[in-house]
């Protein structure tokens, strides 16, 4: 018997810099088919909560998106501070590494990376 996969719109979006990237990163870790880009929030960071983005397997409780390919994992609890999130990847002179525009966020800190609601 086969398991029914149910096909759910993601409440971030990644743009194509954070994709290329992503994929990149990817395969440099030679990851496993059970390996997806986990994305959520923890407690912490110098505004209240941090932002996860890595790779990781599927736990209890969570959801999984395709995104441009890429399979996502976000616990279900997650997606009321992530909805309408976009990732971007910046690779400029200023600023390199992954950005997150949350329109849930009521502030922000500096380092980009930790915000509260």
């Amino acid at each position: 018997m086969s398991a029914t996969v149910e096909t759910l719109v993601a409440p971030v979006t990644l743009t194509p810099g954070a994709v290329k990237e992503l994929y990149k990163l990817r395969d440099q870790q030679e990851l496993t088919d059970d390996f997806g880009l986990r994305i959520g929030v923890e407690g912490g960071g110098c505004s209240g909560m941090s932002y996860v983005l890595g790779f990781d397997q599927k736990k209890d409780g969570d959801k999984e998106y395709n995104i441009e390919g890429l399979t996502v994992f976000m616990h279900k609890a997650h997606g009321m501070y992530l909805a309408g999130m976009q990732i971007d990847f910046q690779d400029g002179l200023n600023a390199r590494g992954f950005t997150f525009n949350n329109p849930n966020a009521a502030s922000t800190c500096g380092c980009g990376t930790s915000f509260s609601v």
